[in-house]
């Protein structure tokens, strides 16, 4: 016959439990208005290089220390649970996710800071044509994080998945935006200082996107304990993108 455990050790059982818990939901909640944060940025910096407001773009550059402090919460708050807690199996990826995905949305928010800073300096040379194609390339790449972040918060492993495949449209649209600069920038040497920062800014989006799709990595491993099986096929060709003058 067992012996029935004591009322105390139950209900502190039943404590520890729910302090676990209350403390995952804390550090998924962080990691939440992290990204928040990282999604305003981005269109508030496009609003920037669009707008031609260099005073906006300071403010977003300056904003940028926000989510580097939640990222360290989040450092600081998974190293407690690992030393507290000591999880296993499930309990141990969701915390390891948390910080992978933090670290992704930290580098998500330098991005659009970056972009912020190049849009002051272009502020300084004439308006670009091809300036307008940048807000159709970021559009897409905060789709990607919204999805993953979604896909996160539902632990959802479709969700995340389906974004993950879908990176490979980001690519080839800043593929497309890479050889449109290059000509332009061939067909009149005064376009060449602004289409370089326009470069770097697409650059920085396109790269946004990779985040994303690590972040999507990140959600299928911890609801699946393994990782993606397929390949993903990469649209970007920039390595060979030659134009045509």
């Amino acid at each position: 016959m067992s012996e029935k455990l004591p009322m105390t050790t139950t209900a502190s059982s039943d404590h520890i439990v729910k302090s676990y818990d209350a403390e995952l939901k804390r550090l998924t909640g962080e990691i939440q208005r992290m990204g928040a944060i990282a999604l305003t940025q981005l269109s508030a910096s496009i609003d920037a290089v669009m707008d031609r407001d260099g005073e906006a773009a300071m403010k977003i550059v300056l904003e940028d220390n926000t989510i580097d402090q939640l990222e360290n919460d989040v450092s600081q708050d998974v190293v407690r649970l690992l030393a507290l807690r000591q999880p296993m199996a499930r309990d141990l990826r969701e915390i390891l996710a948390a910080l992978r995905i933090s670290s992704d949305i930290e580098r998500i928010g330098d991005y659009a800071a970056n972009i912020a800073k190049r849009s002051i300096i272009l502020n300084q040379s004439a308006p670009v044509q091809l300036a307008s194609a940048l807000p159709r390339l970021a559009r897409l790449a905060e789709g990607l994080v919204r999805e993953v972040l979604a896909a996160y918060h539902d632990n959802d492993a479709d969700r995340a998945l389906a974004a993950w495949t879908r990176d490979e449209e980001l690519d080839e649209q800043y593929t497309g935006l890479f050889r449109e600069l290059l000509t332009y920038m061939m067909e009149d040497p005064r376009n060449i200082t602004p289409c370089t920062h326009l470069l770097f800014m697409a650059k920085n989006v396109e790269r946004i996107g990779d985040h994303a799709t690590n972040i999507a990595e990140n959600v299928y491993f911890l609801v699946h304990g393994s990782h993606i099986k397929q390949t993903r096929r990469k649209g970007d060709t920039t390595s060979g993108a030659i134009p045509h003058a």
